[in-house]
């Protein structure tokens, strides 16, 4: 493989790297968690590097991917499942690799103030106010009531492979609400559901909820807390309380394109480490500069008072109600940006559970298929040029790491189930709502098991 044959730069020489394409254009959707792209442009970090970058919002994911794929675009900020779903066949078919991950956390699930004051009879309160984390078990009542009045509960998600997708049916299948089977034959995603999810791109969220098309919606920032500036929804929980420091969004190029081109790839990867660093170092005393960047009309485009609710260490649920999260965004800390294989076979098991992975597979897949487009590799060589350029800290990068996280906590996960990367299929059988390892969907009934 040509990335196996790069040569590394002596200690202090902090040579240029040979770029084999230096004009190159990346596709993102007006997100905050787009943040490491601008900042590596607007920094100069690219240019460091000898790379000369355009940006380019896109009009959603699929259009991304697709630009990506046909190369009109050189690498893209991705959603996690993208590059997965893609090289294992689901949907649109091509191999795309990510070496870096672009951030922690930074996703919300908002409701409609009508399904609020529903939902807030079956929420605990302290002081005056909810008390967080709010589970789906105090929705279900409020589901019930739709579906036996006849009315079809719907909710919006931004993707099928969505981060979003996936955390909105935990967080549903946790309270004991279905949000429906993938088959091959029925793409939907609602065979059997209750609560039935769709996909709305992330800046129409808010308004597509105002219409009342949707009573609920997951998405990035700064898509729920525009629900409360525009007072038509309520917040009601954070992914971080879903589970804490989840992995979110990646940079994906082709295998291709990294093929071809091993040392823009890794200046690309060194610029967008730079860029991370910078977003959280000082305890995140760069955030409202970056704020200020994000709310330009070329990046995200909302205003600035909107984007800094979250991305400076707090979250706004109810109009009034702003709590402390200082890690609703993280883009550096616990070694964020390294691509970890168990984060890629999460993933992969929500796509099995929900049977867009239609067969059992076992372990050893999850496996393969998470080291053929995680590239940790790649990673670490671009990281190791970093600190001997001085640009970098020797402790901020997981060098002896297998790829595998550590198992998270039970603690650490709203539904009290842990999580191990290294065994897919004891986690999946371990999830009381979803298709068990051996299960599949035939027509509108499961089979097996």
């Amino acid at each position: 493989m040509a990335l196996a044959m790069i040569s590394l730069a002596p200690a202090a020489q902090a040579e240029m790297l040979d770029v084999e394409k230096d004009e190159l254009t990346f596709g993102f959707i007006k997100l905050t968690d787009m943040a490491p792209l601008a900042v590596a442009k607007e920094l100069g970090y690219f240019e460091d590097e000898g790379l000369y970058v355009t940006l380019e919002p896109q009009a959603n994911w699929k259009v991304l991917l697709d630009r990506v794929i046909t190369g009109e675009l050189d690498g893209a900020h991705m959603l996690a499942g993208q590059p997965l779903a893609a090289t294992i066949g689901f949907g649109t078919k091509a191999h795309i690799v990510t070496p870096f991950s672009m951030d922690l956390n930074g996703n919300g699930i908002t409701v409609s103030n009508e399904v609020w004051e529903m939902m807030k009879e079956n929420v605990p309160v302290e002081a005056g106010k909810p008390v967080h984390p709010i589970k789906a078990d105090a929705l279900k009542p409020v589901v019930e009531k739709f579906k036996a009045e006849g009315k079809p509960f719907n909710m919006g998600m931004v993707f099928p492979v969505s981060t979003h997708n996936y955390e909105l049916r935990y967080w549903l299948a946790s309270g004991g609400i279905h949000p429906g089977f993938y088959s091959p034959t029925d793409v939907s995603g609602q065979i059997k559901a209750d609560a039935l999810l769709s996909v709305t791109p992330p800046p129409q969220m808010p308004a597509t909820l105002e219409a009342g098309t949707i009573y609920g919606y997951s998405v990035g920032e700064p898509w729920n807390q525009q629900a409360v500036f525009k007072g038509i929804g309520v917040p009601v929980i954070t992914d971080y309380e879903i589970w804490k420091n989840n992995p979110e969004k990646v940079f994906g190029m082709t295998a291709e394109f990294v093929e071809a081109n091993p040392n823009t790839t890794l200046a690309i990867t060194k610029a967008l480490i730079r860029a991370a660093k910078w977003l959280d170092e000082n305890d995140n005393a760069n955030r409202m500069e970056a704020v200020e960047m994000l709310s330009r009309s070329e990046y995200v485009g909302a205003d600035a008072e909107v984007i800094a609710n979250s991305m400076t260490g707090t979250f706004e649920y109810e109009k009034g109600d702003q709590r402390p999260v200082p890690d609703f965004n993280v883009f550096y800390r616990y070694y964020a940006t390294y691509p970890y294989y168990s984060d890629a076979v999460w993933y992969l098991t929500q796509m099995r559970r929900w049977g867009q992975i239609a067969e059992s597979k076992p372990d050893g897949w999850y496996d393969e298929v998470a080291r053929s487009v995680y590239r940790p590799d790649v990673y670490l060589k671009a990281a190791r040029l970093l600190v001997d350029e001085g640009l970098a800290d020797e402790a901020d990068f997981p060098w002896d790491a297998d790829g595998y996280r550590e198992p998270t906590p039970a603690a650490d996960v709203i539904d009290g189930i842990g999580y191990d990367g290294r065994k897919p299929n004891e986690y999946i059988d371990s999830l009381p709502i979803g298709l068990k390892s051996n299960e599949t969907i035939d027509g509108n009934e499961v089979v097996g098991g």
